[in-house]
């Protein structure tokens, strides 16, 4: 595959999408006055060609009137083109500005963050500047909420692999990735929609399965109609035939009053529609080679017609319900074919055509959503890479290792790796040498790997893991629990996890720190004692040098690195490397000294 640049691929399109702008403005001004002209001209050619022929100016008339429709219509798709072509722009603008890490206007996704997870908070999956903020490009709350659950939930082997291919082949199309997200962004796919839709799906037919609304629905236009021919042969007068169509009205006003529940449930959620309809109707003429793609978009696959298809033929059922909104329509097409009465016959015929294959749209709408997203943030990050996911049982090894969130010139990248269960890895070192961050970066990619996404690693090779952390522990005022309760709340989690032999890898930093050293330090030893026991994977990082020293009476179980500092004329300079064995210098009275502390 060929690296493509992606800072220059995002100016290049910007750079067209721009001049196709600036030609549909200028085809919008030329529109305009072919809409004036085109209209003038009716007028003027039933005033200029009638005193010659006034069959020749009503046939001028309507041509030029049927010319000013053709053009309101194509300035009608051409306004449309404008607006996709704004979109366009404001996206590409969006992925240069996040190439320079400026993507705070991005969703946080804090609603979807959980209160209790196993590493949610520890490794800023949610929030401002957070993992989620960073790689989303998911425009519905469908699509929001299944990059949520692929972030908090390890997929299975076979699962990350049909991921990664599919995301590999949405990466090399640009184009349709920033189409597809643009038909997303106007009147984006709510779960109160979804829910809405669901739920009158699954309610019982109230009128296509009824024999007495099937008679009246026929026999309603019937009469009515029959009643307008009889009044237009002369054969009934206007007095008579008022009263009746008043009471053909007034029935039909108070059928529809019957109907209105099932109207209201489906009420304002036509622009939706429209959305979910054009976000399909990308995938239905996009070719796909990758098995998950392939399966995905089955689900929108329909004998008869498109999926797409389908759903535009459901708004179009509620734009004619929409029709009481304009009473010079509703009120005579009410008073002659029960109008709401024939809709909702409509809905429920569609209802019953639909109904199994209606919400599988929306989750694999979603599920595309986020594979498109993952191929983004690899066609962002050319030099990251796809893992490769091992049967073998607890290895992790990673080249040149780096956190995600972290500008590529500020990122310090280092390898580790470990092999086999009852291994735990020590760090030492001082006070932001980098530990935490060295930490947060071997379970951010874990995440991203178990996902199916590409990793900050110039090579990655690991075991299937669930990630479960210790690291940023606090108090909770509301359950009246301590920091120090708090964390050993968290550390059960982790030894039950343990015991039972689920496949976890653990980050672990400063435990224990809520209770006096000497506990903290004998109850951090007998928890690796017990963690190596029990077969556990994962790294702890610690002050407590002593903790180093378990390696001698476990050499080939716990392996000693550290983060280093060097010393200049009390002040400290970091390389935020990861090195090999204890670390032998701390930066704590340094510190402490500089901020007026008389040691």
């Amino acid at each position: 595959m060929v690296t493509v640049n992606p800072k220059e691929s995002y100016i290049s399109r910007l750079a067209l999408l721009s001049a196709d702008l600036k030609k549909l403005y200028n085809d919008k001004k030329l529109l305009t006055w072919k809409r004036l002209l085109s209209f003038l001209g009716a007028i003027a050619a039933l005033w200029i060609l009638n005193p010659y022929s006034w069959v020749l100016a009503i046939s001028g008339c309507i041509f030029l009137l049927a010319l000013f429709i053709f053009f309101v219509k194509k300035d009608l798709k051409n306004n449309d083109e404008i607006n996709n072509s704004l979109l366009l722009i404001d996206i590409n603008k969006k992925e240069l500005a996040a190439l320079d890490f400026q993507f705070s206007t991005f969703s946080e996704g804090n609603n979807l963050k959980p209160s209790l997870h196993d590493y949610a908070n520890d490794l800023d999956i949610f929030g401002r500047a957070s993992l989620y903020q960073y790689i989303n490009r998911t425009t519905s709350e469908q699509g929001n909420q299944t990059l949520a659950d692929w972030l908090l939930s390890p997929a299975s082997i076979d699962e990350i692999e049909s991921r990664q291919e599919a995301a590999k082949e949405l990466r090399e199309q640009m184009e349709w990735r920033q189409q597809f997200q643009a038909n997303g962004i106007n009147d984006q796919l709510t779960l109160k929609t979804e829910k809405n839709i669901l739920n009158w799906l699954g309610e019982e037919d109230r009128f296509i399965k009824n024999k007495s609304w099937r008679f009246i629905r026929i026999i309603f236009p019937l009469l009515s109609l029959s009643t307008l021919a009889l009044y237009l042969f002369e054969i009934i007068s206007l007095d008579r035939f008022l009263p009746i169509m008043l009471l053909f009205l007034v029935i039909s006003f108070w059928i529809s009053k019957l109907i209105m529940d099932d109207y209201k449930k489906l009420n304002k959620i036509t622009g939706e529609l429209e959305t979910l309809s054009s976000s399909i109707a990308c995938i239905e003429i996009k070719e796909f080679y990758s098995p998950l793609l392939l399966l995905l978009k089955i689900d929108f696959s329909k004998k008869e017609t498109t999926a797409s298809q389908t759903i535009t033929h459901l708004k179009k059922i509620l734009d004619r319900l929409d029709y009481k909104l304009n009473p010079i329509v509703y009120i005579p097409l009410s008073a002659l074919v029960c109008w709401d009465l024939q809709q909702v016959f409509a809905l429920e015929k569609w209802k019953s055509k639909n109904k199994e294959v209606t919400p599988r749209w929306f989750s694999s709408l979603a599920s595309f959503e986020v594979v498109s997203t993952i191929g983004t943030l690899s066609f962002n990050h050319p030099e990251w890479v796809f893992p490769e996911i091992l049967i073998e049982e607890a290895i992790f090894s990673a080249e040149e290792i780096g956190h995600p969130l972290l500008q590529k010139d500020k990122r310090i990248c280092s390898s580790f790796s470990t092999k086999g269960v009852n291994q735990i890895s020590l760090i030492t070192g001082s006070n932001m040498a980098g530990k935490s961050t060295f930490l947060r970066s071997i379970g951010v990619n874990i995440i991203l790997a178990m996902m199916g996404s590409p990793v900050c690693s110039k090579k990655m090779a690991l075991s299937h893991f669930k990630v479960m952390s210790s690291m940023r522990v606090s108090d909770n005022l509301e359950e009246s629990t301590s920091t120090f309760y708090a964390e050993l709340k968290k550390l059960k989690e982790i030894i039950e996890a343990v015991n039972n032999k689920q496949k976890v890898f653990l980050l672990l930093d400063e435990i224990l720190r809520g209770t006096n050293s000497g506990d903290r330090h004998t109850g951090s030893s007998a928890l690796i004692k017990q963690l190596i026991q029990h077969d556990a994977v994962g790294i702890l990082a610690t002050h407590d040098l002593e903790l180093a020293k378990l390696v001698e009476a476990f050499p080939n179980k716990i392996h000693n690195y550290h983060f280093d500092v060097k010393v200049n004329n009390d002040e400290l300079y970091f390389d935020y490397k990861l090195n090999r064995g204890i670390c032998q210098s701390m930066n704590a009275s340094i510190l402490m000294k500089k901020i007026g502390i008389e040691l």
